[in-house]
């Protein structure tokens, strides 16, 4: 385990890696925060065979679209707004763009107020009928139920949480499991990850039990091995990523927890995105305070162990993504207002010092499609 120190050669050939890519230019979607009458939601081409990162186009995707999830099967996109209040009432809203992929345009064509306010997190449930909607500010998760056409018609269930005296439900990430057989919600505020059914025809959330973590851990967000068998999770507030197990029937069971930071850090720093490598033989978590990508190595049996940290080319990672070739990881810097190309290393997995970058203001969500 180690600091990554690039000389100069280093970087010479990661640069001359990135200039022998294969030739697919890849298209990359960005949401940043955004006032009233800004355009939050910016398309870009990511060419990896020239090295290069050309907007194609910015657009309206309402006030704050911090984060989104896209569907191909109906070719839109679906931006949560980051706010308290909506239309005059206590709510966030969803915010739906018809996307033209080959022109690289998104046309906005609806909102809708989604209760109770300060949405942080959507994702499409298996089959895209419904998106799950987590409220981080407000405590809360919702239910919005989608039309043929995949345009948000009606808010189908609304779920507010309740703590124990002195503590505070801050719901961060919900997402499918494995195979869409669960929904699973992080709660921040709680030191909780919550499992439940969705009812496909109702669109109502049915829990079914919970695994907890340490308290004053704050699980932010997760992904799952190659497998779906273990779940990786990072804590925003202790700087740690926990595995679980998950069983058949969708329950999980802690098998390891350790520190995302190097171990010379004294500093403030919290835990921002994970993701596995397309191969499955690693998973990266992002850190805002130290800005760093931590690499972690999965061995057979799911658990992991520190390969290495990365500068992330900026401060404040906040979201990063791996490319559809699996060969690089370009991460959302909010602070620094940019996002940064790191190659990856094909052998040790860790990612290289930035070899591109590109300016934009407060980079938070980032998500490729292949044109």
């Amino acid at each position: 385990m180690e600091r990554k120190i690039y000389s100069l050669l280093t970087l010479i050939m990661m640069l001359i890696g990135f200039g022998t890519a294969d030739g697919q230019v890849s298209r990359l979607y960005a949401g940043k925060y955004a006032g009233q009458g800004e355009k939050g939601l910016l398309v870009l081409d990511v060419d990896f065979a020239r090295g290069t990162i050309a907007a194609i186009s910015e657009n309206d995707a309402g006030i704050n679209p911090s984060y989104f999830c896209i569907s191909r099967k109906n070719s839109m996109l679906y931006a949560i707004n980051e706010v308290g209040r909506f239309n005059g009432q206590r709510s966030g809203s969803v915010t739906t763009l018809k996307l033209d992929i080959k022109k690289g345009t998104a046309e906005k064509i609806t909102d809708l107020a989604v209760p109770t306010g300060g949405p942080c997190y959507v994702s499409l449930s298996p089959g895209e009928d419904y998106l799950l909607i987590a409220n981080y500010g407000s405590g809360s998760v919702a239910v919005v139920r989608l039309d043929a056409g995949g345009v948000p018609s009606e808010v189908s269930d609304t779920i507010i949480f309740r703590g124990p005296e002195g503590t505070r439900s801050h719901p961060h990430m919900i997402a499918p499991g494995p195979e869409g057989k669960k929904i699973y919600l992080t709660d921040l505020g709680l030191d909780r990850i919550a499992i439940y059914d969705l009812d496909k025809a109702s669109g109502k959330l049915k829990n079914t039990g919970y695994a907890q973590l340490a308290k004053g851990a704050g699980p932010r967000h997760f992904a799952f091995g190659k497998d779906g068998s273990k779940m990786y999770v990072v804590n925003e507030l202790n700087s740690t990523l926990t595995v679980f197990d998950v069983a058949k029937n969708g329950n999980l069971t802690e098998i390891q927890t350790l520190s995302a930071l190097p171990p010379e850090f004294t500093g403030k720093s919290y835990c921002g995105d994970i993701h596995v490598s397309n191969d499955g033989k690693f998973v990266y978590g992002s850190n805002r305070g130290d800005n760093s990508i931590t690499t972690f190595k999965i061995s057979a049996d799911g658990r992991v162990s520190v390969a290495g940290f990365t500068p992330c080319g900026g401060e404040w990672p906040r979201n990063f993504v791996i490319d559809p070739s699996g060969k690089y990881i370009l991460v959302g810097n909010q602070n620094s207002n940019n996002i940064s190309v790191h190659k990856i290393d094909p052998v040790s997995g860790i990612p290289g010092p930035q070899i591109s970058n590109f300016d934009t203001k407060s980079p938070v969500c980032l998500k490729f499609i292949t044109p």
